[in-house]
C-alpha cells in the first residue's frame, strides 16, 4: 500500500460579495486595526450528528480580510476504516472574535459518495446558514481519496503541496496574531514541501484545543513548561474561548502553555533513573487470633497455626470447646521485596487436639496473600472474622469462624488502630467477615485451568563444553535447556513435564488449582524452569495479575485469558554458571533481557458443590490439555523496526575507551552475541553468505525477499566507534553528520488491536495526568483561576473517553480475539463512557472551593486509567537497546512495544512512535541499585518505528530534516530500502545560555551536613561548570554559562520547536578523590531564530524551579533559565549583547543578566532566639559555648553566645534583625540558613548541625489591610503571631454576640455554633441535647449492650461509685460513636469509588439495617435510662496531642539541626540518625517600611519588633505529672509471644523505673499510674516514656518509647499545661485539676490577649470582647450546699475561646491522648500504642491537689451457683449388653468459660431409657468480674516453669455439657451449651418449649443479663452437630443460674452438690437407673412391660400361628386319606 488510508482537503474561500461582519465592533486587539477574522473548521462525519462526532481541524485565523480569504492549507484525515460513500465531510467558516464566541458565516457540506468512486474531486459551492439557506459566501476545495486497500488512486505529496500560490514567498502571512496567540505554534504555515503534510494541519486552534479540536501530538510537557501567563491574560483568553460566559462555567485547556515550545517530535524522558522494583524493604505482619466460634466436631481440643510466607506459630490449646478464646498477638518481620513480600500467603488454621505427640487434624483453614491486606484502608482488617474450610472436602460447608486482626506494615506506614474499647458491639459475624470490599460472603469452590501449551525461544542453560564433549563422544548435537513449567497460586505448586533438550518445547498440559472464588491471593505466577540434576533455575517469570483479567461488576466477567503469548524478560542470555542477575529471572527487577515466549491460557469454572461427581480433593491435578491451532493467537505478519542514534553522549568514562556500539533487539531478533543457539537472524554482515541454519521459531524468517526490495537482512547493531573525552566524568561518540541506523524484521502475531487500545487509553492518561500537574502547580504557585484548568482537563477527559468509545468500537471482530479480549474490550468501553459521563458531570460541579475534592476524585480517574491500559495478554515483545563495549554489555534501556507501535490513526501510535526519544541507559540488575545507579550509564537521542512490513512508506517521516540517506550497495536505487545511516546536510548554529541562577533543599554530602556544591550542564556534547561554592545547601551561584558554536542537525523550525533537552548535574566537590553526584534534572531551552525579535512575551526567559532527583527520592530544586539563540548569517554580532559587567570578586564568571533575575526589594527579618536543646558531641567533645548563625541572601546575623550550655540552653538576647534583598515573587525567595557552632579557645568554632528553612512563606508577615475591618481577616493574616495581634486595628463592636448554654447540662453535641463577623448584631443559641434524648440516642446505637460506663451506673446509681474510669469508658464510647458516624458518611460521598462503588455501597447499606433490626427487638429488654445521671466526659484523642494542635508550635518553632551526609543506601539513613540538636526560635519576614500605626500600638516594646508579649526565657521550675492509663497492641518480646510490660519515664536527671509493678504476660497492659516529677525548664524538657519488657535474667528490652517536648506545650497559646474538663466540680470523681480557677484562667487569657473583659453580669451572663455567654451560676459543695459562682461560665468561655475575635484559639481540653511507641531498632514501625496524659504546674504559683486517682478498677468478686436440675431428651448413646437396648448414663458438666482447670460433674445418673435424668445438683463457681469491659479476671501460673502469675480476661461464658459415662473407655461426648452471661437467652418455661431456635437464632429472642437479673430458672437445649454438619439438639437441661456478690454469698452460704448448708433433696430417679444386675427381676419386669411388651405379644402369636401350622400339616395327610378312604 502506497500511503495511510486518508481523506486530504485543500480549502479556499473565496467571493468578492462576501459581508464578512459589520465593522462596528472592535474587539480589543494588539494590532490596532480594526479587523475580522474568518476561520474554517473542518470535521467529517459518519452522518449529520453534530460538528464534533468526528475529527475536527481548524485553520489557521486571517486577519482583516477583504473580501477574499485565501486559506491554502492542507488536512490530512488518516481513517481507521475505509470511508463510507454517505459519510458527510462538513467545514463550517467562523468570524474569529476575540471576545465574543466566533460567529457561525456558513456551513459546506458535501457526502463523500463521488469522492469515494473517484478519488479526487475539486468543488466550488456556495455555504448555506442555520436555516440551510444558501448564502453569498463561495468555497472552494479540492479533496483526494486514498482507499486502504489501494482500489482508489494514489497521490503523492509532491501534486498536492505545489499547488501555485500556497507558499508565498518571504514571509507572507501575518505574523502578529497567530504569534501572540500562540507563539509555540509557527509552523502552521510554512511547512517545507519536502515534507508530509501532516504539519500543516496542525493549525493554530489545534493547540487551542477548543474542547473539539485535536491536541498537537506531543504534550508530555511536565518540566519544561514555564507556564507563566499572567492572570488577566488568562481571562482574556478564557473570555475568548468562552464568549463571555460566566466566570464560574469558563475552562482552559492547554492553552496555559503559550509561553512553552510545543515539541512534536521529542518525547520527554523520565528523570528518575534508579530501579525501585527488587530492592529489599522491612515488613512487619502481625495477627492477633482473638477467638473461634461455631468451630464444627465433637468436643474439641483447638489450636490456630498461624502461617505467613514460610513461618508458622502457634496459640495455645483450649480444651474440649468449640468456641475458645485466645486473644493471641504474633509478629513476623521480614526484609524482601515488594513483589516478593505481597505474593507471601498468609493461611490461618485451626488444628484439632495437636500436641507433642500428634499433629492433629485440621478443622478449616482460611489463606489469603499480604498483597490483600495491605492494600486495605490502613493496612489492615481490625476484628474481623475469617471463614474457615476444609480444603480437603469440598462439598463441606464452613467449619467455623475465627475471630482476628491482621495488619501488615511497611517501613513508614504507620497503622490507626480503632480504638479498642469494649467489645460489646453485637457479636455479629456476618457484617464483619475478614474479606476485602466487594467479595460476596459465600465464596464458592472453583477450579482454575492454567493450559500450558508450547514456548519458544528459550536460552541455553547449560554451558557448551559438555555439549562438545557429548557431541564428540557421541555425536548427538542437542539443545542445552530441558524446561519445564511451574505455577504457583495461593501457596500451592504445580508443575508439567520436562521436556528434554528443546528451545521450542511443546507440552499441551493443563494445571487444575482448586481454590475458593474469588480468591484472595492476587497473582498466579508461571515459571518456566530448567530442569537440572544439580538445582532446577528459573529461566524467566511472569505473573498474570487476576484484577486484570477478570472484572468483578455485574456485567464482569470469571477471570479467563488467552490463548495468548507471554513474553518473559529476564538476565542476559548468555549462559554462566553463575548468573549474578538470576534474580531478574524469578520475576524480581526490570529483566534486562528477552527470555522467551510461553504460549499459555487461563480459565475458572465454578464449581457446583452437590453435585456427588465431583471430584473433592483440592490438591493441584496435572493432565494432558488439547493443542491450539497455529493461527489461534493471530496471523503471523512481518513487522519492521527502524531506528536512528542521533546522538550519544555522557557515557560513562568507567566503561573505558573501547570502541563501542550499540545493539537494538526485538524478541531475538538482532541479538547477535547470545541469541539463540540456533539463530533466528543469519549472522550475515552486509554480502556475508549466511549459510548457516534456520531456526524453525518463524518459518518464513528472513527469506530473501527478491522483488522491489532487493534482498534486505536485518542490521541490528551499530558500527563500533572510539568514544571521544567530554569532560572529566563522560565521553560521546562522535555522531555528527553521520547518524548511524539499524533496521530489523521479525514475525510476530498480528495482535496490534491490544497495543492501539491501550495506546489511546495511555494517550488519555498522560494528557490527564498532565492536566492534574498544571492544576497542582497552579494551586502551589498560587496562579489564579486552577479551576478553569481543572474543568478543561475534565472537558479533554470526557472527550477522550468518547474518542475511544467510538475507534474501540470499530474493532474488527478477527478470528483471534479471545474472550478476554472482547470482555476487556466491553468493560473498558464501559468504564470510559462512564468515566466521560462522570467528568462532564464533575466539570460542571468545580468551583472554587470544591477545588480540592474534585482534584481527589480526578486523580482516581487516573488511577483507573492506568489500570485499564495495562493489556495482560502480551503480543510483541519489548525492544531493548544495548551498550556494548569490547563485545561485553554494559547498559541498557527498555523500551515498551507499544510506545513505538505506529498506527495510521493517529490516537492508536505509539507516544514515541517516529520521534526523537531521549534515552538514558542504565546498569542491569543489582548493579542499577543505589549510587551506581544514579550515574547515567549513556544519553542517547535515539528515533525508533515500529510497524507492518507493509506499512513501510513513513517510517523516515518524524526525523529532523535535511538528511540524505546512504544505503547498503544492494539497496541503493529502492526507494523504501531503509539506510544503514543518514548524512545531514543541514546544520544550525546555536549559542546556548544557561542562567544559574541558585539552587535549594540539595543533599548533604559531606560529614558536616553541609555540601559543596557546582553544577555541570551538558547540551549535546559540550558540557560546563559552575563555580563551586562552600558550605552551603542553597548556593547562589548568579552565573550566565555560554555554550557557543552548539550545532543543531536538522531544519531550523524543528529545533525552534522542539529543542534538544539540557541535563543538569550537582555534584558536590572534594578535596581528595573525585567530587561525589548529588542529583541531576532536566530542562528544555527556550528557543529564538535568527529572525525572530528578542523581545517579550517569550524574551527573556523566566527563571523556573526544576526538581532535582537523585535515584528516586528528590533532592532539591535548581532555579536556572536556559536560552537557546541561532546565530544567523550576521555571526554573534546579531545576538542580544551580554551585558552586566564581569564580577570583579570573581574574575571572568558572568552574573545572570538583569532582565532575567529576580526584581528585589528590601526586607527585614527578625529572628527569635529562644534556646538549643539536646546538643549531641561533636566529634567526642561536648558543646559548651553555642552560637547560631542565621543567613539568608548573602546577609546574616549572629545570636548571643551561650556562656554555659549545661547551665541553661536559653539565649539571653531574644530578637535580633537584619536586613536583606528579597525577590518581590514569594516563591523565589532563597532559603534561609540556620547554623550553630561551637566557639572553642583561641577563636576557632566548629560547626555543630545546620537547617534551611526552604520556604519562608509561613513566616512572612503582611500588614493587615485598612478595608479588611473583619477580625476573622486579619486572623488569617496573622498566622497566629502573639506579636502580630496586636498590630491588628481593632475592630468596634457594633452589636455583642451572646452564646446561650442550657444550665445544667454539659455541652456534649453542638448542634449549631454560629461564627458570625465583629460587627454583626446576633445572638447565638447553642442547642444543647437535653440528656433524656441523648441517652435514647445512644440506646438506639447500642443496641443489645449499652458500652461499660453506663452498665457501672446503672448497676450503682450512687454518685460515689463513678470513678475516672467510668468517665474514660464512657468518653470512649463517645469517640466510637463519632467515628461511626463519621464512617457512615464517608460512605456515600464519592460518586465513583473503583469499578465496584455501586455494589460496595449496595452491600454496605444492607448490613446496618439488618443490625438496626437486631437491635431493636433486643432493647425492650433493656430498661429505658432516661432518668439517668450523666458521666462527664473527657476527651480521646487516638493520636498524639501534637497532631491536633500543630506541633504547639504556634509561635515558638522548632528546628532540627542536621549533621553528617545522608546515607547512600535509602534504607538505613533516617532523618532522626542525622539529627544532632534542635533548635528553638521563630523569625518573622517583612517588607520594610511597616505602616506606622503597627508601631504606634500601645505596649510597644522597640527590642522585641514584632515578637511583643512573649514570655521570658528565664528557667522555670515546673511539676509535670504524667498520667500513664494503658498500652495497647504491643510488639511481643519474649519467645512465648507475650511480654512483661513495665514503664520507665526520663526527665532531665530523674529517670523513674517501675520495675516492681511490672504486668506479667501481657501485651494490652493497664497501668492506670500517675508519676510526679519536678523539673527546670528549659534544661529538662524533653520528656521520653518508655515501656520495658521485665525478664528474670538478662537486660529488660525496650519495647517502644516516645519523646514529648513538654516546653513547647508549657508555652504554647493553646495552654497544654492542664485540660480543660467539660464542667467544673469541687469535688467527686471530675474534681478541677488545675489551680487556678476558671475564671482566673480566663482574666489572665484576656489580659495576655489584650482582650476586653472578662465582665460578669447578672442572669448567668460574661461578656468577654463583644461575645456574650450565658451559663449556670451555682454549684454544689460535698454536702450539698448551692453556692453562687461564675466558674461554670468562665468555663464555658474557655471552652469557645477559639471563637473570641484575634487573641481567641482552641484550649487543649481535658483529655487523653494515644501516642505510638517506636524502637530506634526498627524506624518507623509503632511497637504499639500508649495512652497516657501529662498535667504540669509552675512551681511559683499555689500548688495542685493530689493526682486524680486512675488506678485500674479492681475485679469485683462475684458468685455464680448453678443449680443442674433435670435434663430431658438427652440422645442415648449405649446398646445394652443382653438387650441390645439403647440407654445412656448421664452426667452434666459445667465450667466458667476458660476456667477449664475447675469444671464441676454432677452425679452420674445411670441407664436413663429415656434421655430424662434428674440430678437437683449445685455447681459453685466464684469469678472475678470487670463489670466495665465485661470480662472475667482470672490469674494462673501459665506452666510449671513460669516464674509468676499471668492475668488473662476472658469473657464471662459458661458452659453446661452432657456426657455418657463409660467405665471402660472415655466418656462420650453428647452435647453442651453455652451462655454468655452478659446476654443470653431466656430459658424456656417448660422442655417442650425448648429447642433449637433458642441457639441458631439468637438475634430474634429476648435476651437477659445475669448481672441484670441475678436469678434465671428455664430449659436450655443442648446441641452438637451430626455427620452433616447439622446442628441437632441433644438433650435439654434444666438449671438455675444464681448470681451473687461476694459479700451476699458470705451472708447466705451454700453447699456444693447437695451439701450442707441448703442442701438440695435427693433426686427421685427410677428404679431401673440402677444397674440390671444388681436386680435382675426388676429390670425384667421393667424391660417385658415397657420396652417389649409388644414385641413379645407379637412373638407369641407368631408362635400359636406356627403351632396351628404345624398342626394342620402333621394331621392333614391322615385326614386325607380317612376322607378319601370314605370313612
Amino acid at each position: 500500500m502506497a500511503g495511510p488510508d486518508g481523506l486530504r482537503g485543500l480549502l479556499h474561500l473565496s467571493d468578492p460579495t462576501i459581508p464578512w461582519g459589520s465593522r462596528s465592533q472592535q474587539p480589543p486587539q494588539r494590532l490596532g486595526t480594526e479587523a475580522s477574522l474568518p476561520v474554517a473548521l473542518l470535521t467529517t462525519n459518519p452522518c449529520l450528528l453534530v460538528p464534533s462526532a468526528g475529527l475536527s481541524f481548524y485553520t489557521r485565523v486571517l486577519e482583516s480580510c477583504e473580501d477574499e480569504a485565501r486559506f491554502d492549507e492542507t488536512f490530512r484525515w488518516p481513517v481507521a476504516s475505509n470511508v463510507d460513500g454517505n459519510e458527510i465531510l462538513e467545514i463550517q467558516v467562523f468570524n474569529y472574535s476575540k471576545v465574543f464566541t466566533n460567529r457561525l458565516i456558513g456551513t459546506f457540506r458535501m457526502v463523500l459518495q463521488k469522492v469515494v468512486e473517484e478519488g479526487h474531486v475539486e468543488v466550488t459551492d456556495t455555504l448555506i446558514d442555520d436555516n440551510n439557506s444558501a448564502i453569498q459566501t463561495s468555497i472552494s476545495i479540492e479533496i483526494r481519496y486514498q482507499a486502504q486497500d489501494g482500489t482508489v488512486g494514489t497521490w503523492s505529496d509532491k501534486e498536492f503541496l505545489e499547488t501555485p500560490g500556497l507558499r508565498p514567498e518571504g514571509d507572507g502571512r501575518c505574523p502578529l496574531e497567530t504569534d501572540s496567540l500562540l507563539p509555540g505554534l509557527r509552523q502552521s504555515s510554512d511547512v517545507s514541501p519536502g515534507k508530509s503534510s501532516q504539519q500543516a494541519g496542525k493549525g493554530v486552534f489545534s493547540a487551542m484545543k477548543l474542547g473539539k479540536a485535536r491536541p498537537t501530538k506531543d504534550d508530555h510537557r511536565k518540566q519544561d513548561e514555564p507556564a507563566v501567563l499572567e492572570a488577566e491574560d488568562l481571562d482574556r483568553k478564557a473570555m475568548r474561548l468562552g464568549g463571555g460566559l460566566d466566570p464560574d462555567t469558563i475552562s482552559l485547556a492547554s492553552v496555559t502553555a503559550v509561553t512553552t515550545n510545543v515539541s512534536n517530535k521529542r518525547s520527554k524522558p523520565d528523570i528518575k533513573m534508579e530501579p525501585s522494583a527488587g530492592r529489599p524493604m522491612d515488613y512487619q505482619v502481625s495477627v492477633t487470633i482473638i477467638e473461634a466460634r461455631q468451630l464444627v466436631g465433637l468436643n474439641m481440643d483447638p489450636v490456630v497455626c498461624v502461617e505467613v510466607g514460610e513461618e508458622k506459630k502457634y496459640t495455645s490449646m483450649k480444651e474440649s470447646t468449640n468456641c475458645p478464646y485466645y486473644n493471641e498477638y504474633f509478629v513476623f518481620d521480614f526484609h524482601v521485596p515488594p513483589d516478593v513480600m505481597f505474593d507471601k500467603i498468609i493461611k490461618l488454621s485451626v488444628i484439632h487436639s495437636k500436641n507433642l505427640l500428634r499433629s492433629g487434624t485440621l478443622v478449616g483453614s482460611f489463606k489469603m496473600d499480604v498483597g490483600t491486606v495491605y492494600t486495605q484502608p490502613e493496612h489492615q482488617f481490625y476484628h474481623k472474622w475469617a471463614i474457615l474450610s476444609d480444603p480437603e472436602d469440598l462439598t463441606a460447608g464452613l467449619k467455623g469462624y475465627l475471630k482476628c486482626d491482621i495488619a501488615v506494615v511497611g517501613k513508614g506506614d504507620n497503622i490507626k488502630t480503632p480504638h479498642k474499647a469494649n467489645e460489646t458491639d453485637e457479636d455479629d459475624i456476618e457484617g464483619n467477615l475478614l474479606l476485602p470490599d466487594g467479595v460476596p460472603p459465600e465464596r464458592q469452590w472453583a477450579r482454575f485451568y492454567i493450559k500450558i501449551y508450547r514456548a519458544e525461544g528459550l536460552p541455553r542453560m547449560n554451558t557448551s563444553i559438555m555439549a562438545n564433549v557429548k557431541k564428540a563422544l557421541i555425536g548427538e548435537n542437542k539443545d542445552l535447556v530441558d524446561p519445564y513449567v511451574q505455577v504457583v497460586f495461593a501457596g500451592q505448586k504445580g508443575k508439567t513435564s520436562v521436556q528434554k533438550s528443546s528451545y521450542e518445547p511443546l507440552w499441551n498440559e493443563q494445571i487444575i488449582f482448586t481454590e475458593m472464588f474469588p480468591p484472595l491471593c492476587k497473582r498466579i505466577k508461571v515459571q518456566i524452569r530448567d530442569s537440572d540434576k544439580v538445582n532446577d533455575v528459573a529461566i524467566g517469570t511472569h505473573f498474570i495479575d487476576l484484577r486484570k483479567i477478570s472484572n468483578e461488576g455485574d456485567k464482569g466477567y470469571l477471570p479467563t485469558f488467552g490463548p495468548a503469548w507471554v513474553n518473559m524478560y529476564g538476565s542476559t542470555r548468555n549462559y554462566t554458571l553463575m548468573d549474578e542477575h538470576q534474580e531478574l529471572n524469578e520475576g524480581l527487577g526490570e529483566g534486562v533481557s528477552f527470555r522467551a515466549r510461553l504460549l499459555m491460557s487461563l480459565a475458572v469454572e465454578i464449581l457446583d458443590t452437590s453435585n456427588p461427581e465431583i471430584n473433592s480433593s483440592t490438591e493441584v491435578q496435572v493432565e494432558q490439555a488439547t493443542s491450539v491451532a497455529d493461527n489461534c493467537t493471530g496471523k503471523m505478519e512481518e513487522f519492521f523496526l527502524f531506528g536512528a542514534f542521533l546522538e550519544a553522549t555522557m557515557i560513562d568514562r568507567k566503561i573505558g575507551d573501547k570502541p563501542i556500539n550499540f545493539e537494538v533487539t526485538i524478541g531475538n531478533y538482532g541479538n547477535q552475541i547470545d541469541g539463540m543457539a540456533k539463530p533466528v537472524l543469519r549472522r550475515k554482515k552486509e554480502g556475508g553468505d549466511g549459510d548457516e541454519e534456520e531456526s524453525e521459531l518463524l518459518q518464513n524468517s528472513s527469506e530473501d525477499e527478491g522483488g522491489e526490495d532487493g534482498e534486505m537482512v536485518s542490521v541490528s547493531s551499530s558500527q563500533p566507534m572510539k568514544p571521544l573525552v567530554t569532560d572529566r566524568n563522560y565521553f560521546h561518540l562522535p555522531y555528527f553528520e553521520k547518524k548511524p541506523c539499524i533496521y530489523i524484521k521479525s514475525w510476530w502475531q498480528d495482535q496490534r488491536r491490544r497495543l492501539y487500545n491501550a495506546n489511546i487509553m495511555d494517550k488519555i492518561a498522560d494528557k490527564l495526568e498532565e492536566g492534574l500537574n498544571d492544576v497542582q502547580e497552579m494551586i502551589k504557585t498560587e496562579k489564579p483561576h486552577p479551576e478553569r484548568r481543572l474543568r478543561g482537563v475534565l472537558e479533554e477527559l470526557s472527550s477522550g473517553c468518547l474518542r475511544f468509545v467510538t475507534l474501540a468500537d470499530k474493532d474488527q471482530h478477527h478470528a483471534s480475539r479471545t474472550r478476554l479480549d472482547r470482555e476487556r474490550l466491553k468493560s473498558c468501553m464501559r468504564e470510559l463512557e462512564n468515566m466521560g459521563q462522570q467528568a462532564t458531570t464533575l466539570r460542571s460541579q468545580v468551583k472554587k472551593n470544591t477545588m480540592k475534592d474534585k482534584l481527589k476524585l480526578v486523580q482516581n480517574f487516573l488511577q483507573k486509567l492506568r489500570f485499564l491500559a495495562d493489556e495482560p495478554q502480551h503480543t510483541i515483545p519489548d525492544i531493548f537497546i544495548w551498550m556494548i563495549s569490547n563485545n561485553k554489555r554494559i547498559a541498557y534501556a527498555r523500551i515498551p512495544s507499544k510506545d513505538i507501535l505506529y498506527s495510521i490513526v493517529d490516537e492508536e501510535m505509539g507516544k514515541d512512535c517516529a520521534k526523537v526519544k531521549t534515552v538514558f541507559l542504565k546498569l542491569p540488575g543489582k548493579r542499577g541499585f543505589g549510587p551506581a545507579g544514579w550515574t547515567v550509564q549513556a544519553k542517547m537521542e535515539i528515533y525508533l518505528w515500529l510497524g507492518l512490513n507493509k506499512q513501510r512508506k513513513d517510517f523516515l517521516s518524524g526525523l529532523p530534516c535535511g538528511f540524505e540517506e546512504k544505503k547498503i550497495a544492494r539497496g541503493q536505487n529502492l526507494p523504501s530500502f531503509p539506510p544503514i545511516s543518514l548524512l545531514y546536510t543541514k546544520k544550525q548554529v546555536f549559542q546556548l545560555r544557561a542562567h544559574m541562577y541558585q539552587a535549594r533543599s540539595l543533599f548533604a554530602a559531606d560529614s558536616s551536613g553541609l555540601s559543596d556544591p557546582f553544577a555541570r550542564v551538558f547540551f549535546t556534547s559540550q558540557s560546563q561548570c559552575t563555580e563551586v561554592l562552600n558550605e552551603t545547601l542553597c548556593p547562589t551561584w548568579d552565573q550566565l554559562l555560554v555554550f557557543d558554536n552548539v550545532e543543531l542537525y536538522g531544519e531550523a523550525h524543528e529545533m525552534r520547536d522542539d529543542p534538544p533537552i539540557i541535563v543538569i548535574e550537582i555534584y558536590d566537590q572534594d578535596t581528595v578523590g573525585k567530587a561525589d553526584f548529588m542529583g541531576r534534572t532536566f530542562a528544555k531551552p527556550v528557543v529564538k531564530m535568527s529572525d525572530e525579535q528578542y523581545c517579550p512575551p517569550r524574551f527573556p526567559p523566566q527563571l523556573e524551579y526544576y526538581q532535582i532527583y537523585r535515584g528516586n527520592s528528590t533532592a532539591g530544586d535548581l532555579l536556572a533559565a536556559f536560552e537557546l539563540l541561532q546565530i544567523g548569517p550576521g555571526g554573534k554580532s546579531d545576538l542580544p549583547p551580554i551585558d552586566g559587567p564581569t564580577d570583579m570578586d570573581r574574575g571572568p564568571i558572568l552574573p545572570v543578566p538583569l532582565g532575567i533575575r529576580p526584581v528585589l526589594s528590601k526586607y527585614r527579618v527578625e529572628i527569635l532566639f529562644w534556646g538549643l536543646r539536646d546538643l549531641k558531641r561533636v566529634n567526642l567533645a561536648q558543646v559548651d559555648r553555642p552560637r547560631v548563625d542565621i543567613e539568608c541572601a548573602g546577609k546574616g546575623v549572629q545570636s548571643a553566645l551561650i556562656q554555659n550550655y549545661k547551665k541553661n540552653p536559653n539565649f539571653s538576647t531574644l530578637v535580633k534583625w537584619f536586613e536583606v534583598d528579597l525577590p518581590e515573587n514569594e516563591l523565589l525567595h532563597p532559603p534561609l540558613n540556620i547554623r550553630v557552632v561551637d566557639c572553642r579557645a583561641f577563636g576557632r568554632y566548629t560547626l555543630v548541625g545546620s537547617h534551611a528553612v526552604s520556604s519562608l512563606r509561613k513566616f512572612i508577615y503582611r500588614p493587615p489591610d485598612k478595608k479588611a475591618q473583619h477580625w476573622n481577616m486579619t486572623a488569617k493574616h496573622l498566622k497566629g503571631y502573639l506579636a502580630m495581634a496586636n498590630g491588628a486595628p481593632r475592630s468596634h463592636p457594633t452589636g455583642e454576640i451572646v452564646v446561650n448554654m442550657e444550665p445544667e447540662v454539659p455541652i456534649k453535641k453542638m448542634e449549631t455554633m454560629v461564627k458570625l463577623e465583629a460587627n454583626s448584631d446576633a445572638v447565638v443559641k447553642v442547642d444543647v441535647v437535653s440528656d433524656g434524648k441523648e441517652k435514647k440516642k445512644k440506646k438506639k446505637k447500642g443496641g443489645g449492650g449499652g458500652g461499660g460506663g453506663e452498665e457501672v451506673e446503672e448497676e450503682e446509681p450512687d454518685e460515689s461509685m463513678l470513678d475516672w474510669w467510668s468517665k474514660y469508658f464512657a468518653s470512649i464510647e463517645t469517640m466510637k460513636e463519632v467515628g461511626a458516624e463519621q464512617g457512615e458518611i464517608k460512605l456515600d460521598d464519592s460518586p465513583m469509588k473503583g469499578f465496584k462503588g455501586q455494589a460496595k455501597n449496595k452491600e454496605k447499606s444492607k448490613a446496618p439495617k439488618d443490625d438496626k433490626k437486631k437491635k431493636q427487638q433486643s432493647a425492650p429488654e433493656l430498661p429505658e435510662k432516661k432518668n439517668k445521671q450523666k458521666i462527664d466526659e473527657l476527651k480521646v484523642f487516638n493520636k498524639e496531642l501534637e497532631a491536633e494542635f500543630d506541633n504547639f508550635e504556634d509561635w515558638l518553632h522548632t528546628f532540627n539541626l542536621l549533621r553528617g551526609k545522608i546515607g547512600d543506601n535509602d534504607d538505613n539513613a533516617t532523618e532522626e540518625e542525622r539529627i544532632v540538636g534542635r533548635f528553638k526560635g521563630s523569625m518573622c519576614v517583612y517588607k520594610v517600611p511597616l505602616p506606622d500605626d503597627i508601631t504606634k500600638e500601645a505596649g510597644y516594646d522597640p527590642n522585641f519588633g514584632m515578637f511583643q508579649g512573649i514570655p521570658s526565657n528565664d528557667p522555670i521550675n515546673v511539676l509535670v505529672r504524667v498520667y500513664i492509663v494503658r498500652a495497647t497492641d504491643l510488639h511481643p518480646a519474649d519467645i512465648n509471644g507475650k511480654a512483661d510490660p513495665y514503664i520507665a519515664i526520663k526527665l532531665g536527671k530523674t529517670d523513674i523505673k517501675d520495675k516492681e509493678n511490672y504486668i506479667s504476660k501481657q501485651l494490652n497492659p493497664v497501668f492506670g499510674k500517675s508519676f510526679d516529677i519536678e523539673a527546670t525548664f528549659p534544661m529538662e524538657s524533653m520528656l521520653t516514656v518508655a515501656v520495658y519488657d521485665w525478664d528474670l535474667v538478662g537486660t529488660d528490652d525496650l519495647i517502644g518509647e516516645t519523646k514529648i517536648d513538654l516546653e513547647n506545650r508549657y508555652y504554647s497559646k493553646h495552654r497544654a499545661t492542664c485540660g480543660v474538663s467539660q464542667t467544673y466540680s469541687i469535688h467527686g470523681y471530675n474534681v478541677w485539676r488545675d489551680p487556678m480557677k476558671p475564671s482566673q484562667i480566663l482574666s489572665k487569657l484576656c489580659k495576655e490577649g489584650k482582650v476586653d473583659g472578662p465582665h460578669f453580669g447578672p442572669g448567668g451572663r460574661v461578656k468577654v470582647a463583644n461575645r456574650v455567654f450565658t451559663g449556670p451560676t451555682e454549684i454544689e459543695d460535698e454536702n450539698g450546699q448551692k453556692k453562687q459562682t461564675d466558674e461554670h461560665l468562665a468555663l464555658s468561655v474557655l471552652r469557645h475561646w477559639e471563637d473570641i475575635p484575634r487573641a481567641g484559639c482552641k484550649l487543649v481540653p481535658e483529655h487523653v491522648e494515644t501516642r505510638p511507641l517506636l524502637n530506634p531498632d526498627k524506624p518507623g514501625i509503632e511497637q504499639g500504642r500508649l495512652e497516657m496524659w501529662v498535667d504540669m504546674f509552675p512551681m511559683d504559683m499555689p500548688a495542685p491537689g493530689p493526682a486524680t486517682d486512675i488506678s485500674p478498677r479492681k475485679p469485683k468478686k462475684y458468685e455464680l451457683r448453678v443449680i443442674v436440675w433435670n435434663t430431658d431428651e438427652v440422645i442415648l448413646e449405649d446398646d445394652d449388653y443382653f438387650t441390645g437396648e439403647k440407654s445412656s448414663d448421664i452426667f452434666v458438666r459445667g465450667w466458667l468459660k476458660g476456667q477449664q482447670e475447675d469444671k464441676q460433674d454432677t452425679d452420674v445418673h445411670y441407664h436413663s431409657l429415656t434421655g430424662e435424668g434428674n440430678f437437683n445438683w449445685r455447681y459453685i463457681f466464684p469469678f472475678d468480674y470487670l463489670m466495665a469491659e465485661e470480662k472475667i479476671v482470672i490469674s494462673k501460673k501459665e506452666s510449671m516453669f513460669s516464674w509468676d502469675e499471668t492475668e488473662y480476661k476472658i469473657p464471662a461464658r459458661l458452659t453446661l455439657q452432657v456426657w455418657d459415662a463409660d467405665h471402660f473407655s472415655a466418656d462420650d461426648f453428647l452435647g453442651a451449651i453455652e451462655l454468655d452471661l452478659n446476654r443470653f437467652p431466656r430459658g424456656a418455661k417448660t422442655s417442650k418449649q425448648c429447642s433449637l431456635e433458642m441457639v441458631t437464632n439468637e438475634a430474634e429472642l429476648p435476651m437477659v443479663s445475669i448481672f441484670k437479673q441475678k436469678r434465671v430458672k428455664g430449659w436450655w437445649p443442648f446441641v452438637a452437630r451430626d455427620e452433616n454438619d447439622e446442628l441437632e439438639v441433644t438433650g435439654k437441661v434444666e438449671a438455675e443460674l444464681h448470681l451473687l456478690t461476694a459479700e451476699e454469698a458470705e451472708k447466705s452460704p451454700a453447699g456444693l452438690a447437695r451439701n450442707e448448708p441448703d442442701p438440695l433433696e435427693k433426686p427421685n430417679r427410677p428404679d431401673t437407673s440402677f444397674i440390671w444386675f444388681l436386680n435382675p427381676l426388676k429390670s425384667i419386669k421393667y424391660l417385658i412391660c415397657t420396652r417389649y411388651k409388644w414385641l413379645i405379644i407379637k412373638i407369641v402369636l407368631a408362635l400359636l400361628l406356627l403351632i396351628m401350622v404345624a398342626l394342620f400339616l402333621y394331621s392333614m395327610p391322615g385326614y386325607m386319606v380317612k376322607k378319601l378312604l370314605g370313612a
